[in-house]
């Protein structure tokens, strides 16, 4: 059962949340273990089926973590009280699920905990290096700072990725308007066309007797399984790359891809360099923060060499020394900038301008790879229409030769 609830604590303060328990009596005495006095306690009622929200919408976005995150940090370095700080920011957002987890974390941090051990709870909401800079930062009394860290980087983050969404909105639209054509084509104009056509009797060139024969294997129970079949294997692929042995295959396989190969590992570079950048600055250790890095790199085939990196470093060797060893995954550049940082004691900042290169280069590919793109699709899908308007007008013009 779950209840809402309005208490005192010792101070005085009012404090009001939720609460679950299998009895109105557990609810008062689990409060009572937190040193609150309940003033009103309600049961929350279940909602129908019908009056819920979707909850896929209620989750808390990438935009929505990089707002929370550079909030907290305004208001902590406000010297307002981090559960007071949650709360306003729980009462300020819109989405009921990403609100109840704000909530939840401000009782578990009244009630003793850390902000990083109730941040630990919510690892679908605050992965392993979003808490590992909140506990640095706790450690060094410097809470604060690695709340500005966190909102930079996240920033940065959000900014690359919405590039590269943005960059595929385009490309994606012409494909699906592509096979939204051709389907419209074949079910409901070419039919007729092609009856008309054959009605005549004459005998008709090979791309229209082409075009016949593809709009007849769409339009039978074939055609129709067939492309059932393919729709249903985007849900069985994507599954396949959620698995461990799935992932890897494809993600070494994308490093290999002509004219994507370059582009994949300079935006798996700037990922790296950018959280090793942020959790060195955060005050965790080079080996923790290279093991951290691993984990969000987002390709298997980074993390198992930013792994062994990590092995090397513990045992006392330097991380520039050991890049040189995966020349196929860190170009010179990139290792040659992290010898410099090391000699100068300076990483972080070294790493940071790395960064600040590789996502200029970044920029550039992108708007390189969507001039080449949107030219090709839309040859593409004039050569398509081409071909349709051309099967149906010769026989046409032929018919009309024959008349005269």
């Amino acid at each position: 059962m779950k209840f809402e609830y309005e208490a005192r604590n010792r101070t005085g303060d009012i404090r009001t949340g939720t609460v679950e328990a299998v009895s109105r009596e557990g609810a008062v005495l689990l409060l009572q273990q937190y040193g609150l006095y309940l003033t009103n306690l309600e049961e929350i009622k279940a909602i129908p089926v019908y009056a819920k929200k979707i909850k896929l919408f209620q989750k808390a976005s990438r935009k929505d973590l990089v707002m929370f995150s550079r909030q907290l940090s305004i208001m902590f370095k406000s010297q307002v009280p981090l559960v007071e700080a949650l709360r306003t920011l729980a009462a300020q957002t819109k989405k009921s699920d990403f609100k109840e987890k704000l909530l939840k974390i401000s009782e578990r941090i009244e009630g003793g905990a850390s902000f990083s051990q109730a941040l630990a709870n919510y690892p679908d909401l605050f992965n392993s290096f979003y808490v590992n800079i909140a506990k640095a930062g706790e450690s060094a009394g410097k809470l604060s700072d690695s709340l500005s860290y966190l909102a930079d980087h996240l920033e940065r983050e959000y900014a690359l990725t919405s590039k590269l969404i943005g960059a595929m909105i385009y490309p994606a639209m012409i494909v699906i308007m592509i096979i939204g054509i051709t389907l419209l084509m074949s079910f409901f104009v070419l039919p007729k066309l092609t009856d008309m056509l054959q009605a005549t009797n004459q005998k008709l060139p090979l791309i229209t007797k082409i075009v016949i024969a593809v709009t007849n294997l769409i339009r039978s129970p074939a055609g129709i399984i067939l492309i059932l079949i393919m729709f249903g294997l985007i849900p069985v692929f994507l599954k396949v790359t959620k698995t461990e042995k799935g992932k890897k295959r494809i993600d070494r396989l994308m490093l290999k891809m002509p004219g994507l190969k370059s582009f994949l590992k300079t935006i798996y570079i700037t990922r790296f360099a950018e959280n090793l950048s942020t959790l060195i600055t955060g005050g965790l250790p080079i080996a923790k923060s290279l093991e951290i890095a691993a984990t969000v790199v987002g390709n298997t085939a980074y993390q198992e060499a930013i792994f062994k990196i990590t092995d090397e470093v513990k045992k006392g060797e330097r991380i520039s020394t050991i890049l040189e060893r995966y020349p196929e995954l860190f170009p010179s550049m990139f290792t040659t900038m992290v010898l410099v940082g090391e000699k100068t004691g300076s990483l972080d900042t070294t790493l940071l301008s790395v960064v600040k290169f590789y996502q200029t280069e970044i920029d550039r590919e992108v708007e390189n790879l969507f001039k080449l793109i949107e030219p090709l699709l839309i040859v593409f899908l004039g050569v398509g229409v081409a071909i349709v308007v051309a099967s149906i007008l010769m026989p046409l013009y032929q018919s009309m030769g024959s008349i005269q």
